[in-house]
């Protein structure tokens, strides 16, 4: 999506990397663990730059999976990565699509690998909201081909039971074709006004496109957020995993208490809890987007695993302007205006009268001895005309005055939509400035201070300087601020993709 397609430096491979970090001080755990238990009798002794067969071992299995890691490429913004071999311009959207999370899905059957794109386009292809608008717009563009129609003649028939007898014979039966003309200015103004119409309908439906749009977009960055905020409780799970290990060794050699177990594992119940929250979490997402692609709820959609957004260079005045010349439901106002105008242009020509042409002919029987006065026998024939008569004044001042409080109307909304998307507008560039400076500051400074703080936590309580809790603490800490930042990053991908469908157009 335009506005989206540049990245930050840093921020796209923030949960990647807390995953290796993971690995790394689970592997330094337990080389602390190592060292804790050196001085035990037949413990080894184990030097502060010496690497023992354990470290050996450990840095060899960190070492083996980043490289499993890297083989697999690196993802993109939708969630897909790249495969070492091909261009990305040479290959189709769906290669090198990364393995799911090792998060437990409803049905893994039913997951449905698809990228952004994909998703939007089957949402606009699908959508029955969006047909059922698309179908009511073709419905009000067929009624300007009529609109502007005369009536249809009438005929009629009459057949006297008892004929009618006259000079110049028996009258027996007469046939009456009769044709309705409005006022033709009336008709011309009612086409357009119901051209105008018709046109309004159209914005509708792109104005609802654009929503269906949003929604799916905001939808898709919640997955993010919801995928990293499993991922990062499931790594700190592991790490509260070496921590109750390095707990353990310590009360077997008298240097802790059972407490600090205690306190490790309600920890990791905790963020058990979480995980079962935000797994229902994804899973409701999961139907809403099919909600709105217009499919069964319980396809599965592999969520993103990156997300590389960064602020454009944009300014509100900007973002107005452009949402008066393309929002659609600012167009759709402004065409309800053009066509209440033609309304007061109907209104008016209602005074106007209609009229009315009739043609008969009459059946007669030649039962008449012949005449020098008439012609016995001949069929007769007569033309007629009529006029309605505009009389009473006070109903077509009302229609008239019914007419200009519409159009006055129409003219209060688009003022009102206007208003209404400047402040949307406003809102929504202001959130989106204050996601981008959480995000930087988490990824800049708070972040790295989080994670030199846990490091020197854990390694004061292997030397006994600090309580368990003050580790766990940390641990915690650092969890809320990784799930922190992540949500910034999501706020400001929404934020963009609202922003684009407030304005109306790519940016």
């Amino acid at each position: 999506m335009p506005g989206m397609e540049s990245s930050s430096s840093n921020g796209g491979n923030w949960g990647d990397d807390s995953h290796v970090l993971r690995n790394q001080l689970r592997c330094r755990w337990l080389l602390l663990l190592m060292s804790g238990c050196a001085a035990a009798p037949g413990g080894s002794k184990v030097t502060s730059r010496g690497a023992t067969p354990v470290e050996s071992h450990q840095t060899e299995k960190v070492q083996v999976a980043l490289v499993s890691y890297q083989a697999e490429g690196e993802p993109n913004d939708r969630g897909h990565t790249s495969s070492s071999e091909g261009t990305e311009d040479s290959k189709p959207e769906s290669a090198g699509v990364e393995a799911p999370l090792a998060i437990p899905f409803p049905d893994a059957t039913l997951l449905s690998i698809e990228s952004l794109p994909q998703l939007e386009t089957i949402a606009v292809s699908q959508n029955p909201h969006l047909r059922r608008l698309a179908q009511e717009y073709e419905a009000a563009r067929a009624k300007v081909d009529y609109v502007d129609g005369l009536p249809d003649p009438t005929i009629g028939a009459n057949v006297f039971v008892a004929p009618i007898e006259t000079a110049a014979g028996s009258q027996r039966a007469n046939l009456t074709i009769g044709q309705m003309i409005p006022w033709l200015e009336r008709l011309d103004a009612q086409a357009q006004q119901t051209c105008f119409e018709a046109m309004a309908l159209q914005q509708v439906h792109a104005s609802e496109r654009l929503k269906v749009l949003g929604n799916v977009r905001a939808l898709w960055y919640r997955l993010y957020v919801i995928g990293q905020q499993i991922k990062i409780a499931s790594a700190n799970q592991e790490l509260l995993e070496s921590l109750i290990e390095v707990a353990n060794a310590r009360v077997s050699t008298g240097k802790a208490t059972q407490g600090d177990v205690l306190v490790g594992t309600l920890e990791y119940s905790k963020l058990e809890e979480q995980l079962v929250t935000l797994r229902q979490q994804q899973v409701s997402a999961f139907a809403e987007i099919n909600r709105l692609l217009g499919r069964d709820a319980d396809v599965s959609i592999t969520p993103p695993v990156e997300l590389e957004i960064a602020l454009p260079i944009w300014d509100h005045q900007m973002l107005r302007q452009m949402a008066v010349e393309h929002q659609p439901e600012i167009r759709a106002a402004r065409i309800r205006t053009q066509a209440t105008r033609w309304g007061l242009e109907v209104a008016r020509l209602k005074r106007r009268p209609d009229f009315s042409v009739k043609a008969s002919w009459f059946a007669i029987d030649s039962n008449r001895p012949p005449s020098t006065v008439v012609d016995v026998g001949d069929d007769a024939w007569s033309l007629g005309a009529s006029v309605s008569i505009p009389l009473w004044d006070r109903k077509y001042d009302a229609i008239e005055r019914e007419a200009s409080w519409k159009h006055s109307a129409s003219h209060a909304s688009m003022d009102e939509a206007v208003q209404r998307y400047d402040t949307i507008l406003r809102d929504l560039w202001e959130q989106a400035k204050a996601a981008d400076e959480t995000a930087t500051l988490y990824r800049e400074t708070i972040l790295p201070q989080a994670k030199d703080t846990l490091e020197a936590d854990q390694q004061s309580y292997v030397n006994g300087t600090v309580d368990f809790d003050r580790v766990v603490r940390d641990v915690r800490n650092l969890l809320t601020l990784e799930l922190g930042y992540h949500r910034a990053l999501g706020q400001l991908a929404t934020a963009i993709a609202r922003i684009e469908q407030s304005v109306g157009t790519i940016l």
